[in-house]
């Protein structure tokens, strides 16, 4: 049970933790911190926290007040904010109090957090659940967004067991299924897996809203083309910041990518449909083991039938 936590940003991600921890009755009080006043009251008429503080100036007291008793301090904003945000909150930081993060990049993440937190680097255990829905803000917010969803934790050499374990926990009670990379591994893979998707549908969509008959060809779109670009309904704020955090492998992934396309461009012009075929081929083999693997992980376990 945690008596008291802070959510720095109280909407899709950070709202849906909140609820699931009430949900779960793992925690007594939640304090929304959001930099949008309507967001942080839509929050609490919600029942998604206890107590709202807008994070300006205006409300210092009442932000620093919330830190000084918290068990765990939560930063679900984008990411080019978690220095900012850990400057307000550092000079308030009890002994106790465990901070992290739900940031989609770790590496820049992690420097920000040691630029700013210095030898109290110990107190902070990055983290990203790797959940997600189109939309955004508290009403996007439900308690079972995480059941079933990995959560990647990144400890640092300073952590202690404990700290780690105060955060896996609490993402283990909103029904997450804990995972630990390095902050490095972590940025290569979500490079890859996430990061260019988003790139790309982000891509297309604005291509085609930029052609002279944009409504025609979005009046025709159906459900193939709505998955592909369902991801380019996301924060364009956050998906912005996470770009230029993750820019080294996000630029490496990119390059791979466009030489896949000027290749498959090149068997598309000499007509070389064997290849096409093998490619096509390939991906569908590789897309349906991933997703037998996921149906696998994710059944429930064999009932014991033994008398």
């Amino acid at each position: 049970m945690l008596n008291k936590i802070v959510v720095y940003g109280v909407g899709l991600i950070g709202g849906s933790f909140a609820r699931a921890l009430k949900a779960a009755g793992a925690v007594r009080h939640v304090v929304g911190i959001d930099r949008s006043e309507a967001s942080a009251l839509r929050a609490l008429e919600l029942g998604i926290i206890d107590e709202a503080v807008v994070g300006a100036q205006a409300d210092a007291a009442a932000e620093a007040a919330a830190i000084r008793s918290a068990d765990l301090v939560v930063l679900a904003t984008p990411v080019a904010q978690t220095a900012r945000i850990l400057e307000g909150l550092l000079p308030h930081l009890g002994a106790q109090t465990i901070v992290t993060d739900c940031g989609s990049t770790k590496a820049d993440v992690v420097a920000a957090a040691r630029a700013v937190l210095g030898d109290r680097i110990g107190q902070f255990v990055p983290g990203h659940p790797i959940a997600g829905r189109e939309t955004n803000g508290p009403d996007a917010a439900i308690a079972d967004l995480y059941i079933g969803k990995k959560f990647v934790v990144a400890p640092l050499a300073e952590n202690a067991p404990e700290a780690v374990a105060r955060v896996t926990d609490a993402w283990r009670t909103c029904g997450a299924i804990i995972h630990r990379l390095t902050p490095e591994e972590h940025d290569k893979v979500f490079a890859s897996v996430s990061h260019l998707p988003h790139l790309l549908a982000y891509a297309l969509v604005d291509d085609i809203a930029g052609k002279p008959h944009a409504d025609l060809l979005f009046q025709y779109a159906a459900s193939g083309f709505r998955d592909f670009t369902r991801i380019a309904g996301s924060s364009p704020e956050m998906w912005r910041d996470i770009s230029l955090a993750n820019q080294a492998a996000l630029l490496s992934e990119l390059d791979a990518y466009m030489a896949q396309l000027t290749h498959l461009r090149e068997r598309l012009a000499a007509g070389d449909g064997a290849t096409l075929e093998a490619v096509y081929g390939n991906a569908q083999r590789a897309r349906r083991r991933w997703i037998e693997a996921i149906e696998a992980a994710e059944a429930p376990p064999p009932k014991d039938t033994a008398e």
